[in-house]
Order: C-alpha cells, then structure tokens, then sequence
C-alpha cells in the first residue's frame, strides 16, 4: 500500500510540474501500459516531449523545480544540441532524473521519440486527466525498443485493441 501510495503521489507531481511549466507530453512506458487496462509493475515514468529547445529547458525546471535532477551532468541545452550524437555514439535513449532523497522516484525522458509524431489520449487516473500514447503508438514505440518487457507490453496492448 506504501509503494503504491508513493508512486501515486510522485506521478501526480510529475504531471502537476510539466502542466506549470507548459510542457505538452505524454507518457510512454509502464504507466502508460496500465493506464491503458493491462496489469504491468513499474517503478520509473517515461515520457515523450516535443523535440525543441524551449520544451526540453522547461522541462528541466519543472523537474528541478520538484526535487529532481539529472541523472547524468548535463543541462537541457546539451542534450538537446547533441541529441543525435548522444543516441548514435553513446546509446542514450532517455535523459533520466531521480530525486537524490528518494532513488525510487525516477523519470526518463525518452529523446528517440518526438511528441509531435506521437498521437494521444486523456486517461483520468489519480484525479486528473493524463496525457497517454495511444495504443497504436505505444505499441510503435515498443517494437522500437524491443526489449523483453516491451515485447510483453506489445502482447497485453495487442489484446487490448
């Protein structure tokens, strides 16, 4: 009851600081897959935002602006100057943030995909309305990762079309 108390709680800062700092995203991974009705277990949240500068500072401090930061020592602006670099020459998928205070509080950015190219749905789940990939879309970007996980969330969303 904790866990998911807490996760809970983190999500709706999560989303509740993108919608202050004006940033239109949606989520992609795990919570994504069970917003959409299939049972899935996830700790992090993974998001898709537009790909420009002013969405990827904004997102920055709507993260920092709630305990978060940056997994690795680099601002909005270098990894949006040296995106394709990143993902090319380093395999870097997602610009990931955690809380320092609490490591189980966790949110990837995922910088292969760009919002704009993505379509969405409003889920209402943990009193607000939550911006989701549609199921198409998830399942696109699934096949993309094709991990393990990704290739048993493709099986769930398939069953839920």
């Amino acid at each position: 009851y904790i866990l998911i108390y807490t996760s809970t709680m983190f999500i709706k800062k999560v989303i509740r600081a993108l919608e202050q700092y004006h940033v239109r995203y949606a989520l992609v991974g795990g919570y994504a897959v069970a917003l959409h009705g299939a049972t899935r277990g996830t700790v992090d949240i993974d998001i898709v935002i537009t790909l420009n500068l002013k969405t990827f500072k904004n997102t920055e401090k709507a993260f920092k602006s709630i305990g978060l930061e940056p997994r690795l020592p680099v601002t909005a602006d270098e990894v949006f100057g040296f995106r394709e670099e990143y993902i090319k020459n380093r395999n870097l998928v997602a610009w990931s943030f955690v809380s320092p205070r609490n490591p189980m509080e966790m949110v990837d950015v995922v910088i292969t995909e760009n919002l704009k190219d993505i379509r969405t749905v409003n889920k209402a789940a943990f009193d607000m309305k939550i911006k989701v990939a549609a199921i198409d879309d998830l399942i696109m970007i699934k096949k993309k990762s094709n991990r393990k996980q990704d290739r048993e969330d493709i099986k769930a969303l398939e069953k839920l079309r």
